[in-house]
């Protein structure tokens, strides 16, 4: 079946037709409980568009952006899983609306994750903080504040007050669920955007047509991972989707990007009652773009309906062919905080880049840009040379969703599928805070390039950063116990073939 025809059969399909599947006996057990809410962060028309490497403002609105939670409960121990549309969500919010959960739900803080789905279409959560650079010289003050991207700090509590209420709903509105656990995979929504050339470097973006592209530089990650809540009866309340690609496909104007045309397709098929958590898997160098094809690329609305489209078919059909049970095991948590150096450019680059900053201010340009970018660097090292960076794992039964505050390389969430024990392992991008991108060693080398390497603001951590990240995911992986995989009671025992089928052939 082709994809058009499948995303036609999924929209098409009522909520009833999908909603008792095989779920004669779920055996809900009453100790394992789960809760899904949503709440809405819309930016209003007018307010920054936040990543960018100078300022853009929305003028349209396209489809709501929104905070989506899960608190899966197993005999009184509880995790939060929380998705949101958002660029970024800086490290203090996180830790702000931790505390404001733990107080008034009794979740601890630590078994909270956070994650934003880093849609470029969405409100201004990055990249300057308010104050951030009040430290520096007043010329500086005016590149951080007035010639870059800055969150706004009335949107940031908004975000915060709201992830809060999010978890509360969620916990608060828990029922007795049998939970799955599977995989899709969709390998054409994505392409690694980095290239080997034929002048020995790297290139992100070489464009369409590009004589010089010799092959894909780093692979992409087309695994869907799904997790879906059933209630006694039978109704799938909400899941959680994890999959790799920049959320760089949608409209210029707000919206959730592709991850709204993944929940249409998802509530298309089960309701529109389903609460649809995206958890990004690193894509750092994945994005819709493919560079390689010779035809016409979409773009906008075109272009999120396509990938959000096709992860959500494939989720779907993860969600159809799912075992659910009641008894999906326990819940756990670990995490460790690891203090990362900053990279510190050299002093003659600071002063170079310092001139051209001077200049008239250009951010279209990519000299005056990153000369920008480098001045706000240095001044960011004199109060904060390291940055902590929490790797956290989440287990839920047999699947254990593993978080860092890394842009990171899809290599690395690769590597740490490999390395866990769990038979369901789901790495998160963008986790519990901000750290930039996080090449792999590769990009840094000789034959390595593109803008993610370059020393900025956003990004600047130690080059061997994204291995200790992997590292540290998979042994917190090891520390935790997987819960056994979830298996459908056995066939009936087999007491002879069809008596239609067991026919020899007949020609007269």
């Amino acid at each position: 079946m082709t994809r058009r025809r499948l995303l036609g059969l999924v929209s098409c399909l009522s909520a009833g037709a999908l909603r008792a599947q095989r779920y004669d006996d779920l055996r809900i057990d009453a100790g394992h409980r789960v809760g899904f809410a949503e709440t809405d962060i819309t930016p209003e028309l007018g307010m920054e568009r936040p990543g960018n490497y100078g300022k853009v403002f929305h003028e349209k609105f396209f489809d709501p952006c929104k905070v989506r939670a899960s608190v899966f409960d197993s005999g009184g121990e509880r995790v939060a899983l929380v998705g949101l549309d958002a660029l970024v969500i800086p490290r203090p919010i996180v830790l702000a609306a931790r505390k404001r959960i733990e107080n008034e739900s009794g979740i601890s803080g630590d078994a909270v994750m956070i994650a934003a789905s880093h849609s470029h279409s969405s409100g201004p959560t990055g990249m300057v903080l308010e104050g951030e650079y009040d430290h520096a010289d007043e010329f500086i003050q005016r590149l951080a504040y007035e010639w870059s991207s800055e969150a706004d700090t009335g949107y940031l509590q908004l975000v915060e007050d709201r992830i809060v209420e999010a978890v509360l709903r969620a916990d608060a509105g828990r029922v007795p669920a049998a939970v799955g656990f599977g995989w899709g995979v969709e390998d054409a929504a994505a392409f690694n955007r980095r290239f080997r050339m034929k002048n020995g470097l790297t290139y992100t973006h070489p464009r369409q047509g590009n004589p010089d592209i010799v092959e894909p530089a780093g692979p992409i990650d087309a695994q869907v991972g799904v997790t879906g809540a059933w209630d006694e009866h039978g109704r799938l309340t909400g899941c959680i989707v994890n999959y790799a690609c920049h959320a760089t496909a949608g409209p210029r104007g707000i919206s959730a990007n592709w991850i709204y045309w993944m929940e249409r397709v998802i509530r298309g098929a089960y309701g529109s009652h389903v609460v649809v958590v995206f958890l990004p898997a690193p894509n750092g160098d994945v994005t819709q773009v493919d560079n390689l094809s010779p035809h016409y690329r979409n773009t906008g609305t075109e272009s999120q309906r396509l990938v959000g489209g096709s992860v959500g078919a494939e989720a779907v059909k993860a969600l159809l062919a799912m075992y659910a049970s009641g008894d999906w095991g326990g819940v756990a948590r670990v995490s460790e905080t690891l203090h990362l150096k900053r990279r510190r450019p050299n002093p003659a680059r600071v002063q170079e880049a310092m001139r051209i900053a001077r200049q008239k201010p250009d951010p279209s340009s990519a000299e005056w840009a990153f000369a920008k970018e480098t001045v706000l660097l240095d001044a960011l090292l004199q109060k904060a040379p390291t940055v902590d960076a929490e790797v956290q794992a989440i287990q839920v039964g047999p699947a254990v969703f593993v978080g860092s505050p890394a842009e990171y390389f899809v290599e690395y969430g690769l590597q740490i599928k490999d390395g866990s024990p769990f038979p369901f392992t789901f790495p998160v991008e963008l986790a519990n805070g901000i750290v930039g991108y996080v090449p792999t060693l590769e990009a840094f080398g000789p034959h390595g390039g593109g803008y993610e390497t370059r020393l900025t603001s956003y990004s600047n951590l130690q080059i061997d950063a994204g291995d200790r990240i992997a590292e540290t995911s998979i042994a917190l992986t090891k520390k935790l116990t997987p819960g056994e995989p979830l298996k459908p009671p056995p066939a009936a025992k087999f007491t002879g073939p069809w008596s239609y089928g067991n026919l020899g052939p007949q020609v007269e």
